[in-house]
C-alpha cells in the first residue's frame, strides 16, 4: 500500500508533522526541526548539498541492495519548512540515528528511533520506525513501533494495514480483522485472505470465532466486499464444509461472475460432485476472454487429473501464446509421456534445453524415457549431460543401475572417477553414493572397497564412517561397525546418531544390553522425539524383561513413524507379552504396506506366526 513516509531519512523529507495525521499543535513537531538541524550540517560539510541527499531509503531499497551499490540513492531536497522545538533530551538521539542511518549502522538506527517514538509517542517517529523496521525484515521490531502507531494515529489506513498483517502473520488473525477492515473502508485492498493463515489447524471453536467475525463485518458495511466474501467462501472449504462453501460462492459471482479464485472453487466442488459438466463457468470465462493466462493454467491443472488430452489441448493453447515458456513446454512433454506419445515428449523437451531452461530436469527425463523404452546407452547419453545440481544424484543413480543391470561393472567405477573429478566439491559426496548404489544392489563388499578408499581420504568423515559401519554390521561384522561408530563417538560424543546406532547395534547383534541402554539413553536425552532412538529404547528394554516400558518407546516411536521395522518390533514385544490380537493388527497393517520388508517377514518366521493367519481379519 501506498506510504506517506515513504523515505526512512527525516532528512531527506520535507514534510512536516501534520502530514501524519490529524492533531492539534504540539511542541513536538519533530520532522521539520530535525531537517533543519540536518541541513545546517549538511551546508557545513558541502556546498553542493550533496549531504543533504546522501543516504535517502526508498521504500523498494533493501539493506543488500544498498551494501552492493556502496552508496545510497540521491533524493530531492524539499522546500524549506519553519523550525520547531524538539524536547531538548531528543535532539542528540534523533541526530545519531539520523547520521547513523548514513553510515548504514542499521541496528544503532532502529534501537534510537524505537527509543525515541515511546518517549516522544508522536506518529511521524513511530511510523519511521515501523518503515525501517520493516526494511531491515525486523518484524518484532517492527510489530512494537506499528503498534504504537496505531494507538497514536486509530484511524491511520497504513498503520492498521501493517499492523493487521503481523498480527494474522502471528497466527493472531481474529485481532487483524479489525485492522483490515478499517482499510477496507478506507476503500484501500484488504489482506482479508491472510485470515486464512493457520486456519485449518486451529481448534475448532477458534475457528467459528473468526468465521463469526468475518459473518458480522458482512452483514454490517462490508458484504459487497469481494476479497473479505471470497476469504468466507475458502474459510468454509478449509473447515471441510462444501455446503457453505457453495452459498458463500454465490454473492461472488454476483459481483464478478468471472472471479479466477472462485471459479477454480467452483469447479473443484463440481469435480468432487461429479457434476457432468464440472467446468462450465471456467469455460464461459475463458470464451468472454481467451488472454486469461492464469485462469487457463489452472483449468488445464484441473483437466490433468481426469482429462489427459483436453488438459493437453489447453497446454498448446498457452505454449502458442508464449512459445518461450519452459514450464508450459515441460508439461507439455510430461502430458505426452503419460499419454504415450514420447515422441512428442522429446520434442518438447529438445524445446526445453534449447531455451536453456530446466535444462538437466529435461535431460534427466529425457533419460527416463529412454530408459522406459528399453533404450539403455540412449538413456545413460541422456543422464550424463545432466549437471551440478539436485538434479545431478538421480542421474548418477540412474546410470549406476542401468550398468549394474547390464554387469558392466568396471564402466560403473570408471564413470564415478570421472564424476568426483568433474565435480570436486561433491567428492565425499560421490564416494558414499557410489557405496550406497552397491549396497542397494546387495553388493556390501563392493561398497565396503569404495568407503576405504573414501575414507583414506577422508580420515575425519563422519558420513563415510557412519554409512561404512552400516555395511560392517549387515555382514556381521560386529566389531569392524562398533569401531566405525566409536570412531565418530570419540569425535564427537554427543551424536546422537551414532550413539543410537551403536546401542542399537549392541541390543540387537549382541547381549550387551546395559552397555546398549546406556548409549540409547545418552542418544535420547539429546534427541528425546527422535522415532528411530525411541524404538531403540523399546527394543533394549525388551530384551532386558521390561516389556511394560518397551511397550510405551515403541508405541510412541510407532505412532510418530509407522515404518515396518518399528512394527515388528512392537508387534513382537505384544506377542510375547500375550497381547496377540494387537500383534497380528500391527503386523498387519505393516504388510499391507511392505509385504516383503526383510525384518518383519524374518520376526514372523522367527515367532512362527504365518502370513495365512495375518491375512484372516
Amino acid at each position: 500500500m501506498p506510504s506517506d513516509r515513504d523515505d526512512y531519512l527525516f532528512a531527506s523529507r520535507g514534510s512536516t508533522v501534520t502530514e501524519c495525521g490529524t492533531r492539534a499543535p504540539r511542541e513536538r513537531h519533530l520532522l521539520a526541526a530535525l531537517l533543519s538541524v540536518c541541513l545546517i550540517a549538511g551546508c557545513a560539510t558541502s556546498g553542493d548539498g550533496s549531504a543533504d541527499r546522501a543516504g535517502g531509503i526508498a521504500e523498494g531499497d533493501s539493506a543488500g541492495d544498498l551494501e552492493a551499490s556502496g552508496s545510497a540513492p540521491e533524493a530531492p531536497i524539499d522546500p524549506p519548512v519553519p523550525e520547531r522545538p524538539i524536547p531538548e533530551g531528543s535532539v542528540y538521539p534523533l541526530l545519531v540515528a539520523e547520521f547513523a542511518l548514513r553510515r548504514r549502522d542499521f541496528d544503532t538506527a532502529l534501537k534510537t528511533y524505537l527509543e525515541q517514538a515511546e518517549i516522544l509517542r508522536d506518529p511521524a517517529v513511530s511510523a519511521h520506525a515501523t518503515h525501517l523496521a520493516q526494511f531491515l525484515q525486523r518484524e518484532r521490531e517492527a510489530f512494537r513501533a506499528v503498534r504504537l502507531w496505531v494507538e497514536l494515529e486509530p484511524d491511520n489506513v497504513e498503520a492498521n494495514d501493517t499492523l493487521g498483517m503481523l498480527l494474522a502473520r502471528q497466527g493472531r488473525t481474529r485481532e487483524a480483522l479489525p485492522h483490515f477492515a478499517l482499510v477496507a473502508r478506507a476503500g484501500e485492498a484488504a489482506r482479508f485472505p491472510m485470515l486464512l493463515s493457520g486456519f485449518k489447524a486451529m481448534p475448532a471453536a477458534e475457528q467459528t470465532a473468526l468465521d463469526y467475525a468475518v459473518q458480522v463485518l458482512l452483514n454490517d458495511d462490508l458484504g459487497d466486499n469481494l476479497s473479505l466474501l471470497l476469504t468466507h467462501a475458502l474459510m468454509a472449504e478449509e473447515a471441510g464444509n462444501p455446503g457453505k462453501v457453495r452459498e458463500r460462492l454465490e454473492p461472488v459471482f454476483a459481483i464478478d461472475p468471472y472471479q479466477q479464485q472462485a471459479l477454480v472453487l467452483d469447479a473443484k466442488l463440481r469435480v468432487a460432485d461429479d457434476d457432468p459438466e464440472p467446468f462450465q463457468r471456467i469455460e464461459k470465462a475463458l470464451e468472454v476472454d481467451g488472454s486469461r493466462h492464469q485462469l487457463r493454467l489452472q483449468y488445464a491443472r484441473l483437466l490433468a487429473a481426469s482429462d489427459m488430452p483436453a488438459a493437453r489441448e489447453q497446454f498448446e493453447i498457452l505454449s502458442e501464446a508464449s512459445p518461450h515458456d519452459a514450464n508450459l513446454l515441460f508439461s507439455l512433454a510430461l502430458l505426452n509421456h503419460e499419454l504415450e506419445d514420447n515422441t512428442a515428449a522429446r520434442a518438447y523437451l529438445d524445446q526445453v534445453i534449447q531455451l536453456g531452461q530446466r535444462r538437466d530436469e529435461a535431460y534427466l527425463f529425457l533419460g527416463q524415457i529412454e530408459a522406459s523404452e528399453g533404450n539403455r546407452e540412449e538413456a545413460i547419453q541422456m543422464y550424463q549431460q545432466v549437471g551440478d545440481g539436485e538434479d545431478l544424484l538421480r542421474a548418477t543413480l540412474n546410470i549406476a543401475k542401468l550398468q549394474l543391470a547390464a554387469d558392466r561393472d568396471e564402466e560403473l567405477r570408471l564413470y564415478m572417477n570421472r564424476l568426483r573429478e568433474s565435480y570436486p566439491q561433491r567428492r565425499e559426496q560421490l564416494f558414499a553414493l557410489e557405496a550406497n548404489i552397491y549396497s542397494e544392489a546387495e553388493r556390501d563388499e563392493q561398497g565396503i572397497e569404495v568407503l576405504e578408499r573414501a575414507i583414506d581420504e577422508y580420515p575425519e568423515s563422519d558420513n563415510l564412517r557412519y554409512a561404512r559401519s552400516v555395511l560392517f554390521e549387515r555382514r556381521g561384522d560386529i566389531a569392524a561397525a562398533e569401531e566405525d561408530l566409536r570412531a565418530i563417538l570419540a569425535r564427537d560424543p554427543k551424536n546422537s546418531t551414532a550413539l543410537n546406532a551403536l546401542g542399537y547395534t549392541l541390543a540387537n547383534r549382541t547381549d550387551r544390553y546395559e552397555e546398549a541402554l546406556a548409549l540409547i539413553e545418552a542418544a535420547l536425552r539429546l534427541s528425546p522425539d527422535e522415532p528411530a532412538i525411541l524404538d531403540s529404547m523399546g527394543w533394549v528394554l525388551y530384551h532386558l524383561g521390561e516389556y511394560e516400558r518397551a511397550l510405551a518407546y515403541l508405541t510412541r516411536a510407532y505412532t510418530q513413524f509407522p515404518d515396518p521395522e518399528v512394527a515388528a518390533h512392537l508387534g513382537e514385544v505384544l506377542w510375547v507379552s500375550g497381547d496377540t490380537t494387537a500383534a497380528m493388527k500391527v503386523w498387519r497393517g505393516a504388510l499391507m504396506r511392505e509385504p516383503e520388508h526383510v525384518v518383519l517377514n524374518e520376526t514372523l518366521d522367527r515367532l512362527g506366526v504365518s502370513l495365512q493367519a495375518l491375512r484372516s481379519p
